[in-house]
């Protein structure tokens, strides 16, 4: 659990929630299959450090995604028992019965603001994702599980550029009148900026009041932190992020990593914002994760260590002259 003594900074929350989506979103698009007993191990070992909601996989077809051909097996060997909230992403109804199956505690669909980069993703018209979504919400709410709501390139589109924040107004109410009240922008791009923040958690705030606004930003262009401070100026609590930053859309060009897990709980925790995660923990863990995907990955904070780290002076060479 964080050791930050000091209050928040003023105006910022008190408390975040850190959402973690390394196990889907991050582990999808490595090209070498992870063993399913390591993704386990992966995500008992981020409920051990503190995190209580992860996205750990996804009901897609495994032709589609390789990766994720062992997510009822995933599910069935993590430990329940710490009261973590376990979602999976679903893109049909076939996918929804199968994580209703598999004992997901809520169900994840999505879409994306723009027309082309939907078409690119998932093959279909925005329209027809909204019509197949009431299917699933139909499954869901007959099993008493939740649905959430994610919208994909939230911030822009590398196919159409700048996206109306009427688009995602629009989803976003296409959501709420299905029952979803949780309800996550995607920055699948890397194109957010603080202002493109302040403007879509404003236009939500007026449209959708009663929903749940998450976060979800990819570093791609070096300013996903920065773009999670303006979420928090705004009031978001609720941030999803990537263990050691794996991760990045297969369908959008130059792509990169989501925001990393470590280096957001870190800066977090220097802002005195209560997460209660544990730092040190988090950090051997995304050390783990590098060493199952078998190359480096771009976290900041597991390679520097956090700002009170002491080390001997005996580590580096003695200045001559």
């Amino acid at each position: 659990m964080s050791t930050t003594a000091q209050r928040s900074l003023a105006g910022l929350p008190q408390k975040v929630s850190v959402v973690e989506v390394g196990p889907r979103d991050g582990l999808q698009s490595e090209p070498k299959f992870v063993a399913t007993d390591e993704k386990i191990g992966l995500v008992n070992g981020l409920i051990d450090a503190g995190i209580r909601h992860l996205e750990v996989t996804s009901f897609v077809s495994p032709r589609a995604v390789p990766q994720m051909r062992d997510a009822a097996d995933v599910l069935a060997g993590i430990d329940r028992t710490r009261g973590a909230v376990l979602t999976a992403l679903v893109p049909n109804t076939k996918g929804a019965e199968r994580a209703v199956e598999a004992g997901v505690d809520a169900m994840v669909v999505f879409m994306s603001a723009s027309e082309s980069h939907n078409l690119k993703n998932v093959n279909r018209t925005r329209q027809s994702s909204l019509d197949g979504f009431k299917d699933i919400c139909r499954i869901g709410a007959e099993a008493g599980i939740d649905v959430y709501g994610a919208i994909a390139t939230s911030f822009g589109c590398p196919f159409e550029g700048d996206v109306p924040v009427q688009s995602v107004v629009d989803i976003a109410k296409a959501y709420r009148d299905m029952g979803i009240t949780v309800l996550s922008l995607g920055d699948t791009t890397g194109m957010a900026t603080p202002r493109l923040v302040q403007e879509r958690c404003r236009a939500l705030a007026d449209a959708v009041p009663e929903t749940d606004i998450a976060l979800h930003f990819h570093n791609t262009r070096g300013v996903g932190l920065v773009c999670v401070y303006a979420g928090l100026q705004e009031g978001v609590t609720r941030f999803e992020s990537s263990i050691g930053g794996l991760g990045g859309c297969p369908f959008v060009p130059k792509a990169t990593g989501n925001i990393c897990t470590e280096d957001l709980v870190y800066m977090l925790d220097e802002c005195g914002i209560e997460t209660g995660v544990d730092l040190a923990q988090l950090i051997a863990v995304s050390r783990k994760a590098e060493d199952s995907v078998g190359h480096m990955l771009p976290g900041q904070l597991m390679k520097a260590g956090p700002r009170l780290e002491v080390h001997s002076m005996d580590a580096v060479a003695t200045a001559n002259g």
